[in-house]
């Protein structure tokens, strides 16, 4: 017998279920029973192509497998990890795509926690218990919205956002309805590509036309990005007194009074934010980290205890929270503890990539501490030696490792990772974060020494890669800048340079689809490393002449078939 349709006529297209056949969904439901009902009301809604899992973990294989048109989550997950939280780990490694449709779905008595969640992005949010016509009608309308705006989220997605902000004006005019939401976009779209002069009369047109919370935070942020840090604290404080659940506001208020030095106002604003959403654990390992730098040890351990403790659930958990708890712990004077945290790092992450440095760093702190210098000296070889494979290693961490080394009769082992350090920092600051670690030391010349053979060893390589390109040896350059971007991923001199090369060996020598990923990938490294590089849109626009010169640009850049 053919299970009876709910009654379309109340959405906004009464064709919506013939849309939905094609679509496919992800339910992440820890109930059986629960799932079931779900999976039969889409079913039921015509959707053809449904999977279903009952936690995070199995989510995120899910998701790393293939993409999803539709994901309904449940807020309450079991294992440690809430739905929000699993949001925040799929937005942050890029897991959907941004045509997927995401529902939170909480029952009311949680309604209050889904309001935080707001900050992540989800699609909606459905009230349990609901009835099938209930979903058609939320699905049917995030749909119609889908479908407007797939032309601009394609482009986007095959690395075209200088057409995108194209089709985001052509939206704009085709599309009156949804006029605020493609100027924001299109404002957003400029800030991805280092340009926030362009976005700033975007955002007070916005301002203008409409009091939009969001829109004096994108403000803000072109402020923020060009260094009128004063202006941009000015209308950040503004926000977060006049809307105290805007977490984005707080963070930005955080970061910019980290920028001019104000390490306490910032800790200060972390723990507002953390107080309106309490579970995003980014958020709490910055507060954390904060708290310490600010010498705030007691609240850095109770954060970072968090931190590890909400992690600990996450597929993408990270080793160096326990270190930095660690680090925390000797400050007080209570090396037991972490000791203990150790014991639960080598426990709990055995098989994680990076779980042995992290714990040779952490027990190098700890036998510092207690003077036992032979497990000190043990600790202390392997952690130098392991850290030259390990570039993703956050820079504190490896300066407090030097320091360590260095205090300990470790020169040449501390030289070599704080040589590292200034080969990968981002900025001036990071250099000179670095030079103080020999400075304090009482060796400033070797300090200085460093950072000269540390920036000609940046030098020398880009240099390299570049003549291999002038004699012609477009794939001995690229090899030789991959080399480099493998070893100084933070690097954004290297990682520009190596984008060129990868571009020019294309531009030279034939489309490679591997390549051609690999520049989008470097490209987009580089807006985060340095967003307002004057060469961005030079190398974007060459970019996008690549992809028209092999018919791989907006041309071919439809919208993905569901399946």
């Amino acid at each position: 017998m053919q299970r009876a349709r709910p009654n379309a006529g109340n959405t906004e297209n009464p064709g919506i279920m013939n849309e939905l056949d094609g679509l496919s969904a992800l339910i992440i439901e820890p109930h059986a029973g629960m799932r079931a009902t779900i999976h039969n009301m889409l079913t039921v809604c015509g959707l053809g192509k449904v999977d279903h899992v009952g936690g995070s973990n199995q989510a995120i294989k899910h998701l790393g497998a293939r993409p999803y048109d539709l994901i309904l989550c449940e807020y309450a997950l079991e294992g440690g990890q809430d739905g929000q939280q699993l949001l925040e780990d799929i937005r942050h490694h890029k897991l959907m795509p941004l045509s997927t449709m995401f529902f939170m779905v909480t029952a009311e008595g949680d309604y209050g926690k889904v309001v935080s969640a707001a900050e992540l992005g989800p699609t909606d949010y459905i009230l349990k218990p609901f009835t099938a016509d209930r979903l058609l009608e939320r699905i049917a309308r995030a749909l119609e919205k889908r479908n407007v705006f797939m032309p601009v989220y394609s482009l986007m997605e095959a690395g075209s956002q200088r057409e995108a902000i194209d089709a985001c004006l052509e939206g704009e005019a085709t599309h009156p309805r949804h006029l605020i939401d493609f100027m924001r976009l299109r404002a957003e779209l400029h800030m991805f590509l280092g340009e926030p002069e362009q976005a700033e009369p975007i955002y007070r047109k916005l301002i203008e036309s409409k009091a939009i919370a969001w829109a004096r935070l994108g403000l803000a942020k072109t402020l923020f990005l060009r260094e009128r840090y004063s202006e941009a604290q000015d209308m950040l404080e503004h926000l977060v007194d006049n809307n105290k659940n805007f977490v984005d506001a707080y963070d930005w208020l955080a970061r910019t009074h980290e920028a001019v030095g104000e390490l306490d106002k910032a800790q200060a604003v972390l723990h507002d934010a953390v107080g309106v959403s309490p579970h995003a654990v980014r958020r709490l390992r910055k507060l954390g980290e904060t708290a310490f730098e600010a010498g705030d040890h007691d609240t850095a351990e109770k954060i970072l205890k968090q931190v590890v403790s909400k992690a600990r659930y996450s597929e993408f958990r990270d080793p160096q929270d326990h270190v930095r708890l660690v680090q925390t712990l000797v400050r007080k004077g209570d090396p037991v503890q972490a000791a203990a945290v150790i014991r639960d790092l080598d426990k709990s992450m055995a098989f994680q990539k990076h779980t042995n440095v992290c714990s040779a760093i952490a027990s190098s702190m700890v036998h510092e501490y207690t003077g036992n210098e032979t497990r000190l000296n043990e600790a202390l070889t392997t952690a130098l030696a392991a850290s030259k494979d390990a570039p993703e290693l956050r820079p504190e961490l490896k300066l407090e490792l030097a320091r360590v080394a260095i205090d300990n009769r470790m020169e040449e082992g501390a030289a070599e990772v704080v040589r590292e350090v200034m080969r990968n920092a981002q900025n001036g600051a990071a250099v000179a974060r670095a030079m103080a670690v020999f400075e304090k030391a009482g060796q400033g010349e070797l300090a200085q020494k460093l950072a000269l053979e540390s920036r000609q060893q940046v030098v020398d390589l880009v240099a390299g890669g570049a003549a291999r390109a002038r004699d012609g040896d477009f794939k001995g350059a690229v090899a030789l800048m991959q080399e480099a971007v493998a070893k100084l991923p933070d690097n954004p001199q290297v990682v520009f340079n190596a984008t060129l090369a990868v571009l020019k060996y294309l531009d030279n020598s034939g489309w490679d689809e591997r390549l051609g990923q690999q520049a989008l990938t470097y490209i987009t490294t580089v807006r985060r490393l340095d967003p307002v590089n004057p060469k961005l849109p030079a190398l974007a626009g060459l970019h996008q002449q690549i992809l028209r010169k092999y018919g791989k640009g907006p041309q071919g850049a439809q919208p993905r078939k569901a399946g």
